[in-house]
Order: C-alpha cells, then sequence, then structure tokens
C-alpha cells in the first residue's frame, strides 16, 4: 500500500468521523435554525413526492445494511450464513435499494437543476450533496457487477475487517484494502466525504429523526392552569353611551 492509501483509508476516516461528530454539534450549538431539511415542497410537490421517498427508503435501508454488514463480527453469523450466502444476500438487497434510492436521487436532483424557482432558491451545497449522492449511488450499483466475478465473500470479509479495525482504533486497517480495486476505493472514499461534508448541508435534518425516538418516550408535560386575581369590575365592558 503507497502513503496515498495509508492517508486516505487510514487517516482519512478519522478526520471524517470528527468533522461528522464535532460539526454537527458545533452547527446544534451555535446555528439551531439552520437544522432543518429547507423543504421546498410546494413547487411541483409530485416530483418531489416520489423522490424523497425511493430516496430515502433506498439511502436508509443501505445506511443500516452497511453499518451492520461492515460493523458486525464475522463469528456472530458464520454458523447461519457463509460469507459468500452473505455478500449473495447483499448484493441483492443492496441492489433493489440501490435502484431505489438511485431512482429517487435522479428525481430530485432534476427538480433541482431544470425547475426555475427551485434553482434560483437553492444553495451551492444543496446541488453538490444531490450530485455526491447520485454519484455514490451509480458507484454503488457499478461495485455489484464486479463482485459477481467473485462469490466468495472474501472482499466483502476485508472490508469488514478494514472498517472493524478503524472504529476500534487497531492499526494495520489499510493493509485488508490490499485487494480491492479502484471502483471499490472510490466508492469508499466518497462514502467518507459524504460525512465530512455532513455538518455543512442539510444532511443534519438526520439527528431530528433518532431525537424522534426520545420524543416517544418522554414524560408527559405537566400543565396547571394560572388564576389571576383580578380587581372586581376590571375590564367590564362598558355601555355605548358611557363617558371616557
Amino acid at each position: 500500500m503507497n502513503a496515498l492509501d495509508n492517508f486516505l483509508f487510514g487517516l482519512y476516516p478519522y478526520i471524517c468521523l470528527t468533522v461528522f461528530l464535532l460539526g454537527s454539534l458545533i452547527r446544534f450549538d451555535r446555528d439551531q435554525y439552520t437544522w432543518k431539511s429547507d423543504s421546498s415542497q410546494l413547487l411541483k410537490a409530485g416530483q418531489l413526492r416520489w423522490g424523497s421517498n425511493l430516496f430515502h427508503i433506498g439511502i436508509l435501508f443501505l445506511f443500516f445494511g452497511h453499518f451492520a454488514g461492515l460493523l458486525t463480527p464475522h463469528f456472530v453469523y458464520e454458523r447461519f450464513v457463509s460469507a459468500g450466502d452473505k455478500q449473495l444476500m447483499a448484493m441483492i438487497t443492496g441492489g433493489i435499494a440501490g435502484a431505489l434510492g438511485f431512482i429517487g436521487v435522479s428525481l430530485l436532483l432534476h427538480r433541482r437543476l431544470f425547475e426555475p424557482r427551485i434553482r434560483i432558491n437553492s444553495k451551492t451545497s444543496d446541488i453538490v450533496l444531490l450530485l455526491l449522492l447520485w454519484l455514490q449511488f451509480a458507484l454503488g450499483l457499478a461495485t455489484i457487477a464486479v463482485s459477481a466475478n467473485h462469490m466468495d465473500g472474501g472482499l466483502m470479509m476485508a472490508f469488514g475487517e478494514w472498517a472493524q479495525h478503524i472504529v476500534t482504533l487497531r492499526p494495520g486497517a489499510v493493509e485488508f484494502l490490499a485487494g480491492a480495486g479502484m471502483l471499490f476505493k472510490i466508492h469508499l472514499f466518497l462514502g467518507m466525504s459524504i460525512f465530512l461534508i455532513f455538518p455543512f448541508t442539510r444532511l443534519v435534518h438526520v439527528w431530528s429523526g433518532f431525537a424522534v425516538v426520545g420524543y416517544l418516550v418522554r414524560p408527559y408535560q405537566v400543565v396547571r392552569a394560572r388564576r389571576l386575581n383580578v380587581p372586581a369590575g376590571h375590564n367590564q365592558p362598558r355601555r355605548p353611551d358611557a363617558g371616557v
């Protein structure tokens, strides 16, 4: 592995995670009024509805799928499913979710770029974010075809070892990517970069989704009526002929 690989897959993940966590915390502390998704649903609502629903279904499934697939140690599931079968399952389910997400983000990007009223009110970060997500979905779908050439699950296991070494701060993580092709490396790099720009985009509203759980289990708010001592005759209605 060369110096660039060591930086991109050994040091860059920690930079992205640090900016992701600290940046989100600082933005919440200093700019809470920007902690929102900036909805434009009043314009071309039909296309937004289809695009947003497909995008969210795809990206949420892929996020939790990648999270569990990469960070779950092999010994946890090796008695129930082999590495090859796990890879096949990931290719099928991930392919379906990736296709849905790709269609959704394509609709959102088309709407953002070619609807004049939306384009003029769009931030640069909105367009850059959608372009990155579109490219990431495309790369993810492209990796399925490459993965079909080696169905033993070995490369998928290597990605898992890399991710687990990164989050547990163990050395030697980069070595597990020695056999990965350029397409996979670009996919990994772009995925980490999305976490890097996360705090500076509308993606921060994702954190609010976790707050929904806390909202559901919150204690009831106790509201008591406050009685005011109003003097007798105060603020009584006056007759129309009463003097001023």
